[in-house]
């Protein structure tokens, strides 16, 4: 038996070939080219000659680095794993107090953890890499209209800080296209008020009419806000900026519900949770059959608390959560645990014990989120359809 570890890098990856006594046969990098990859395979053909039956080949999860390296590797009977790099940091870390660390000890270190590995690997299936590229996109283009939201905040306060309390949230469409057409007090004061009630009564069908506008006009009359051309060229353009990504998430999100309607998820049976949220729950997730546990299921989305022992002391107060694992999964089930909150019984009455306790709200939500996913473990294991209990 042969042990491969390859530690990989944006241009080019690090390799460590040991045998089955810990002795170390080789070390060498290769590109991350195809020329690269078949320098790979060829140096590694020199050292078995079993048609790689008896190759143990690892390497870390390290975000899309890695993505075209696994895509490769699958295509050969390699017996492969995929490493946390934090494995690969505590491995290390355990073997002296230096502080040294190299690409070529890393791939050596992934070889040595090879030795301890039993977990088998589960290629990703092309229905939730898809779905993961889509979700994940999703996340980043929220994101960054977020901030682009809070910018136009931050901006409002200063041009017409007035405002925010003559309607119930500035993020709306209506609003958009009243600073978009005239985004400073100044220029909504010296508007015509026909064009400004038409512009606010298009944007929000209807609902603010005239006598808003006039509101609206009155208060920049009288307002403290600050007139600037490079201000209201900032608002105007993270308006357009908002609508431009408002319509391509929509167009995403179709995209990702016809994925979804290929292979139908018990998630979706869920109160509250829909197509958004269940597609990056499952996208996440992938093949439920790598997790042997719940318990593993938690661990994976960084859900589980945090634990600190010392001899007989063992503190389970103020335990957080590890917050390791997928940030993305956690985020949807965060939200997830939320909506649900409100649409079953159970989880409603789960939420106010836990409030009732005296957790605070976000930390009563973590435990409702971590119920969710144990649910949604069940779910999937059993391919059954969420029942509400009575």
């Amino acid at each position: 038996m042969l042990f491969v570890g390859i530690d990989v890098a944006k241009r080019k990856h690090d390799c460590s070939i040991l045998d089955s006594n810990g002795v170390i046969l080789s070390q060498f990098s290769f590109d991350n080219s195809l020329s690269g990859f078949n320098s790979f395979i060829s140096s590694i053909s020199s050292f078995d000659d079993s048609n790689f039956s008896d190759l143990k080949v690892g390497f870390e999860a390290t975000g899309h680095y890695s993505y075209n390296l696994e895509k490769f590797l699958t295509s050969f009977p390699f017996q492969l794993f995929r490493f946390n790099p934090l494995a690969t940091n505590l491995k290390r870390k355990a073997q002296s107090l230096r502080k040294t660390k190299t690409d070529k000890i890393d791939s050596l270190f992934i070889a040595f953890l090879l030795f301890e590995q039993n977990t088998p690997f589960f290629p990703e299936i092309p229905y939730f890499s898809n779905l993961k590229i889509l979700t994940r996109h999703r996340f980043r283009l929220m994101q960054y209209s977020s901030k682009l939201k809070v910018s136009f905040n931050r901006n409002i306060d200063i041009v017409f800080p007035e405002f925010p309390s003559l309607v119930s949230s500035i993020q709306q469409t209506s609003v958009y296209f009243l600073f978009l057409s005239f985004p400073s007090a100044n220029s909504i004061a010296n508007s015509n008020i026909t064009k400004l009630t038409n512009i606010l009564s298009k944007a929000s069908r209807g609902q603010l009419k005239k006598q808003h506008a006039l509101n609206i006009k009155k208060n920049a009359t009288s307002s403290i806000g600050s007139y600037s051309l490079f201000l209201e060229f900032e608002i105007q353009q993270n308006i357009r900026l908002i609508l431009q990504l408002k319509k391509e998430i929509d167009i995403l999100d179709k995209k990702i519900v016809e994925i979804m309607k290929i292979v139908p998820t018990p998630i979706l049976s869920i109160p509250g949770i829909s197509f958004t949220l269940a597609s990056s729950i499952i996208a996440e997730i992938g093949d439920i059959h790598k997790f042997e546990s719940p318990a593993k299921l938690l661990a994976f989305a960084g859900l589980e608390p945090s634990t600190n022992q010392s001899g007989d002391s063992i503190s389970n107060t103020n335990a957080r959560m590890v917050k390791r694992g997928s940030t993305y999964l956690r985020w949807a089930i965060m939200n997830a645990a939320r909506l649900v909150a409100t649409k079953d019984h159970t989880f409603t009455l789960f939420l106010a014990k836990k409030r009732a306790e005296g957790k605070p709200f976000f930390v009563a939500l973590s435990h409702v989120a971590k119920k969710l996913l144990r649910v949604i473990f069940h779910l999937l294991k059993t391919k059954q359809i969420f029942i509400p209990q009575s």
